[in-house]
């Protein structure tokens, strides 16, 4: 008989079913409120069947940052026994529905504890980039680093109009055919000209053609 697939919501009924799976799946623990924030998840969190047995779980929630909504997925992860079936692409599948669905969300993200190569290579199929490295930023577990794996989902700015906001020292003698984003990333500067001919500009890299 062919194994069924499906994913079903988390309930106060449940709850204890995911609380024993991220103990199992996950090193680092979760507290009452992660817990309490579920519960009022909606689609956003859900537990994964195999035949009637919960073997997985995804948990998201929406953060805003700079007025751009972003979904971060806390946590999908599945059962030893059960991987490489397809739950976790039927998990993420629903994520990059509901954000595809919703159709106002900037981009996805997650944390990626640096040595968990299959991990990395399975957000990779989906579109996902190691973005940033964040040290120390696991408590009690090693290796304490992690990526940052973020998929894009739409450009902050318009490109048709990068030129207008460009500073003026682009017209020193430099000319630019073409503009490519390269990158997207977090800085902290909103403008800076590297020697290498980068240039950021608010949260995107840019590189300048001439």
């Amino acid at each position: 008989m062919r194994a069924t697939i499906e994913l079903g919501d988390v309930t106060p009924h449940n709850l204890q079913q995911l609380k024993r799976l991220n103990q199992v799946v996950f090193p680092v623990s979760y507290n009452d409120k992660f817990y309490k924030d579920i519960l009022e998840a909606g689609e956003l969190a859900k537990l994964a069947y195999y035949n009637d047995i919960v073997v997985g779980a995804v948990c998201c929630r929406i953060d805003v940052l700079d007025g751009s909504r972003r979904l971060y997925i806390m946590t999908l992860g599945c059962l030893a026994p059960y991987r490489k079936r397809g739950i976790g692409a039927k998990m993420l599948e629903h994520v990059l529905n509901y954000v595809e669905k919703d159709g106002d969300f900037h981009s996805i993200f997650l944390h990626v504890q640096v040595n968990n190569q299959s991990a990395i290579d399975f957000y990779k199929k989906f579109g996902f980039e190691i973005v940033e490295t964040k040290e120390q930023y696991y408590k009690r577990i090693e290796p304490a680093d992690a990526h940052v794996l973020m998929k894009l989902l739409r450009p902050q700015n318009n490109l048709t109009n990068i030129f207008e906001l460009l500073p003026s020292f682009f017209d020193s003698g430099l000319t630019i055919h073409k503009v490519t984003c390269v990158k997207e990333m977090e800085m902290e500067e909103y403008f800076t000209v590297c020697n290498d001919k980068f240039y950021v500009f608010d949260i995107f890299w840019f590189q300048a053609r001439n």
